[in-house]
């Protein structure tokens, strides 16, 4: 059997001159390993992208849809197969998705010059930071990026920004930052969980929501960052990743903003200190443990269904691996919000801007 928290290229394939931008996504990726299917249905198990995210955030998302329906009067019923889900999020019009994360996590030795630091592996965030940016794209989004592309092949289900994930900033929300810029970094989950959640009659998609990564790492990864950005993405000498230096109080905020329905948006995710994570499991960072306790439980899910052939997180029980993993997330915490990418725009100086609807993705990126 397999698993693996990201579907990956041979080394140096994110960042290839020789090969077309288009081949270097996340969506190529995923695509080249589900052909992979073909003839090998009852295959031993192949878990693929299952960390935090990709991974973890994939069954967020289905527990916010229904926690959603329940508060909206939306007769969910037990939804158990991918039309189900996405006839679901279709009836409570939810156009965006944003895995929104913070990391307030911070050392009292702070970033050098020429040094990248992270709370979780930097050569990791660096290479999926070079990447185009890539987000899921909704069947609502009217006003197509002037730097978009799309792709001639596979299911169709995102597009790709002509520049790099670390230079591309989005408007998001978690309960304890507030609103917030983070990073549109390439993540699988953007490609899968929009594919997902497609409704189709026939050939055309009739609904999807937009989906994409937002996030705002450690205040030091986002200095390392832009170091590395302004270096023309050439690495720095020296790489840190925190761990025992961290002091305490320090979050990683990981959720799923689900945006657009009635009660306009609501973030549902972990909200893991470092002080728990290093009493439920020593020698981690809250960061760390979202993801090993994920990869933990698609271990777990694997050894009980062995030949279930290649699969998603979304094509997986979600409830099961959400028993497994709670006991290691800290709160698991539901919030809504009023927040809208339009709040408190305009302010400074006038802004082009979608008004007739804020979840444009028009409206959330950082121009």
């Amino acid at each position: 059997m397999y698993l693996d928290t990201c579907i990956e290229p041979w080394a140096g394939g994110y960042t290839d001159p020789g090969v077309p931008a288009a081949k270097r996504t996340n969506y190529a990726l995923r695509e080249e390993a589900l052909a992979l299917r073909a003839g090998n249905a009852r295959a031993p198990t192949a878990v693929v992208t299952h960390g935090a995210n990709p991974g973890l955030v994939s069954h967020f998302v289905k527990q916010a849809l229904l926690n959603i329906a329940a508060d909206t009067g939306v007769e969910a019923g037990a939804p158990s197969s991918k039309d189900d889900w996405a006839k679901l999020a279709q009836a409570l019009g939810v156009r965006v998705i944003h895995i929104a994360e913070r990391d307030t996590q911070v050392s009292p030795v702070r970033k050098r010059i020429n040094e990248f630091v992270n709370t979780w592996s930097v050569d990791g965030f660096v290479g999926e930071g070079a990447q185009p940016c890539e987000l899921g794209w909704g069947s609502h989004e009217r006003n197509f990026p002037r730097d978009g592309r799309r792709h001639d092949f596979g299911c169709g289900s995102a597009i790709w920004l002509a520049q790099p994930g670390a230079a591309t900033r989005v408007r998001t929300w978690t309960p304890n930052a507030g609103h917030i810029h983070g990073f549109a970094i390439t993540h699988g989950e953007s490609i899968s969980i929009s594919d997902y959640l497609s409704v189709r009659d026939g050939e055309q998609v009739v609904y999807r929501p937009t989906v994409h990564y937002a996030y705002h790492p450690c205040d030091d990864a986002v200095l390392s960052m832009h170091e590395f950005v302004g270096r023309n993405y050439v690495l720095q000498d020296s790489k840190r990743i925190l761990m025992d230096e961290i002091s305490p109080g320090g979050i990683d905020e990981l959720g799923v903003l689900l945006a657009g329905h009635k009660k306009n948006a609501y973030w549902y995710g972990s909200q893991l200190t470092v002080d728990e994570a290093r009493q439920l499991a020593p020698f981690n960072n809250a960061t760390s443990l979202q993801v090993t306790v994920s990869v933990l439980a698609g271990v777990i899910w694997a050894m009980e269904n062995p030949d279930r052939g290649l699969v998603e997180p979304d094509e997986i029980d979600y409830l099961r691996v959400l028993g497994i993993c709670r006991p290691y997330l800290g709160p698991l915490v539901g919030q809504y919000t009023d927040w809208t990418p339009l709040s408190e725009r305009e302010r400074l100086f006038p802004e082009d801007i979608d008004k007739s609807d804020p979840w444009q993705f028009k409206n959330v990126r950082v121009v």
